[in-house]
């Protein structure tokens, strides 16, 4: 039996918008892998260094607002690249993955909200939403969340339940293509809905706010602040070089097969159902421990982080850097989010204007996004 890339490499034309025949290209190129290490370098090890050690004040000390903007768009470059995995290598399109990145954010925020002990506003040991709405104890599910280890099994556990038992219909079912893609956006919309009322026990439209301490220490303080950008590149290091050793095995073979020929993949004696299902579940845990990784940072969770137009947007960070690569999400990510914060600094009114000019833009003229616009060039000065 021929491996299914072989048998639909030689009779299926390549899908427009895709780097032709991936699997045979390195991930990065020697000169692209030296960059990367030097920006990670840079990163995840100078910058927290440098707000830690250099005093306030001092010309080369990253600021605050800089070590948490970098933070947070690390966390965001690792679901990017969660994304681009099950799009870019499976052909599955998720307009629903902000849902798994905010209930890692939720299941880790129960921890937070319980360190806050008796320092909140109304000095009861519980959460002040739940002080507010007269609550006399903690419910069932929050039991353990007082304990960091039950925190980060939940932030695995809740999303990757959900993304398995999701997944397994879908994919049995044989869901596909844009109604996927709208059933995706259906189910994070309805636990959006879910979350906003107070009576589940998150907070309500609020959600989850003014942390005071992180596995004992204050969640302000430099170092942790340093602490927690330095877990966020790594978390994005890890996950990347996971999804480049899956797209070169394989397995990843198989998934782009089933990308480009479905149906003559299972001809060939494969069932697509258990190799989607698992870069699915995978996808999500990365989103959920990348959502987890984001909430102390920012300082708050609420369920507007499961709003359709979040994960749309993931989608255009994906789409902006260049799907069938691994590098071109992460590329997405950036460019995109430092783009929004200058704008809703400087043009609030027109960074939706933007967002979307940008992505008519991509998908018209760019379908390999950036890095396939970079790589494409070099190919012909070569």
């Amino acid at each position: 039996m021929r491996h299914p890339v072989q048998a639909h490499s030689e009779g299926v034309a390549a899908r427009p918008g895709y780097m032709d025949a991936p699997w045979e290209k390195p991930t990065l190129l020697r000169r692209e892998w030296l960059v990367a290490l030097a920006l990670f370098g840079l990163i995840g090890v100078l910058v927290p260094l440098a707000h830690v050690l250099l005093p306030e004040g001092a010309a080369f000390r990253p600021s605050t607002y800089l070590v948490t903007l970098t933070g947070k768009i690390l966390c965001y470059a690792t679901v990017a690249v969660a994304l681009g995995l099950i799009w870019g290598f499976a052909g599955i399109l998720s307009l629903g993955h902000g849902l798994f990145f905010a209930l890692g954010g939720y299941a880790f925020g129960m921890y937070l909200m319980r360190q806050i002990g008796r320092d909140g506003s109304y000095g009861k040991d519980l959460p002040d939403f739940m002080v507010f709405l007269d609550w006399k104890t903690l419910p069932w599910f929050w039991q353990g969340s007082d304990q960091w280890w039950w925190a980060m099994l939940m932030v695995v556990f809740v999303p990757g339940l959900l993304a398995l038992v999701f997944g397994w219909f879908a994919f049995r079912s044989r869901i596909k293509g844009v109604y996927l893609s709208i059933v995706t956006q259906a189910l994070t919309y309805a636990a959006m809905l879910l979350f906003f009322r107070n009576e589940t026990g998150f907070g309500g439209n609020n959600g989850f706010t003014d942390f005071k301490r992180i596995f004992g220490v204050s969640i302000t303080a430099p170092g942790t602040r340093a602490a927690l950008l330095a877990a966020s590149a790594l978390w994005l290091l890890v996950a990347f070089l996971a999804c480049r050793f899956i797209v070169r095995s394989k397995y990843g073979r198989v998934l782009e097969a089933i990308r480009d020929a479905e149906t003559r993949t299972m001809f060939l004696g494969y069932d697509p159902v258990p190799y989607k299902l698992a870069a699915w579940v995978f996808s999500a845990l990365l989103c959920a421990i990348a959502g987890a990784l984001y909430v102390p940072q920012v300082g708050i969770i609420n369920p507007s982080e499961m709003s359709p137009a979040n994960s749309i947007e993931i989608a255009v960070w994906v789409a902006v850097g260049g799907r069938g690569t691994l590098v071109g999400p992460i590329v997405g990510a950036f460019l995109v989010n430092l783009a929004k914060s200058f704008f809703t600094q400087a043009f609030p009114q027109l960074w939706l204007f933007f967002l979307g000019t940008l992505f008519i833009v991509v998908t018209l003229a760019l379908p390999n996004g950036v890095v396939g616009l970079l790589r494409r060039r070099k190919e012909t000065n070569n």
